[in-house]
Formats: C-alpha cells, structure tokens, sequence
C-alpha cells in the first residue's frame, strides 16, 4: 500500500522545491493537500507521478479531463504572486485539487467547472474549504457575478484567452495561463494595468488543454 504522505514529501522535494518555486505558503500547501483525494480510486498510485494524471475518459464528444502536472500549477501559482487577502478565480478544476492548494493560500477562490459530474465532484471534496465557492458554467466565460479577482489561473493549456476573463480582473490583476499547443506551449503571466494588458513568458510547459479556448480558424477556400 502507497504511504501518500511520504509521496507528497517526495514530490515536493524532487519535482517543486527544485523547479524555482521559494514561497513557502506554496510548499506548505502542496504538503497539507492530499492529492490522492482528488484522483479516481483507479488511478489513485498515480498521484503524485511527474504528469498530468486523467480524471475522466473522453466520452460523448467531452474531452478526457485532468489534474495538470504539479511542478506546472506549482510555478503558475508562483507567477501569479498571491496574497493572503487575493480572491482567485480558478477555472477548469475538475475535481478541484487545484482550488483546496489556492484556498490555503488566498483569502477565497472561486473554482469553475463545466462539466456538471466534475462540478459535483469538486464541491463534495472541498465541502471542508470554507473559502472555496464552486461554480458551474462555461469555462470561456468566467465567473463575472463573482469577481473581479486579484488572480485568475486555467487549468489546462489554451490556444487564446478570451477578452471576457481579462474584464473580469483587479486593475494590477494577473491572468496566469498556458498559451499554445504542445511543446511549442508556454505559460504567460497577463497584468491588467488600467485598460491594459501586458503578458510576459515565465516558462514552457506542455499540458492538455481545457475545452471552449479554441482560436477562431479563418475561412479556408
């Protein structure tokens, strides 16, 4: 039988502690969270594995579904610089792993899903995060009603972030996302200043992506 605990050491010293992440609130949480409660009883020895671990197959016409690579969402909540007071806005959680790490780190997370068995999924785990408040919705959207947010992360790589999310950040917010496809992906802190946005590379990254980002594809003869 896998001692989870021990792995949750393990990973944080081989795959967190190594890779740039110093903010030790970000640490603290990645050990406090169990992972391993997030995964399908199937796949739960795959927790703490150096990748994205699959939540859900695809299945009628839904893609499969994942938790991202934990070195990945460890350096996105770096770069997103949040503080205890922020209100976060996660979007693509699944069965909401990502949401319990923000939620002992910033003041409330706002976690969206969109796949409504991922949705019931996510608030019977985070039930015990006070902070936490899960929403169901198209992930493209956001979650307007609920903002505007000090930080908003995808979990899941996209070809373009929509303008809508951008609207719905703090003046000095930061929009933490993987933009791109494949290898080719990299993750970009955007910064709202006034009615500006500025977006700068942190690092490449490679993860699956999340439904609903797709870049517009010109007419084609």
């Amino acid at each position: 039988m896998i001692d989870f605990a021990r792995a949750r050491r393990t990973m944080v010293d081989t795959q967190i502690r190594v890779n740039d992440v110093t903010d030790a609130r970000i640490i603290e949480a990645l050990l406090s969270v169990p992972r391993e409660a997030f995964v399908p009883e199937a796949r739960r020895e795959l927790a703490y594995i150096d990748d994205d671990v699959a939540v859900n197959e695809a299945a009628g016409g839904k893609p499969a579904r994942y938790l991202i690579e934990l070195m990945v969402l460890a350096k996105m909540v770096h770069a997103a610089a949040i503080g205890p007071d922020a209100a976060v806005l996660d979007i693509g959680v699944a069965t909401g792993y990502s949401s319990a790490v923000l939620a002992r780190i910033a003041a409330s997370v706002v976690a969206l899903e969109e796949d409504e068995a991922l949705a019931a999924a996510a608030r019977q785990s985070l039930a015990g995060a006070g902070n936490v408040t899960v929403v169901t919705g198209a992930l493209a959207g956001g979650a307007p009603q609920q903002g505007p947010y000090d930080a908003i992360l995808l979990e899941g790589a996209v070809e373009v972030v929509p303008e809508a999310l951008f609207s719905q950040l703090k003046d000095g917010g930061r929009l933490v996302a993987v933009v791109g496809t494949g290898r080719a992906a990299k993750c970009l802190v955007h910064t709202r200043i006034s009615s500006e946005i500025s977006a700068r590379p942190i690092f490449d990254a490679a993860i699956p992506p999340l439904p609903g980002f797709a870049a517009e594809r010109g007419f084609v003869f």
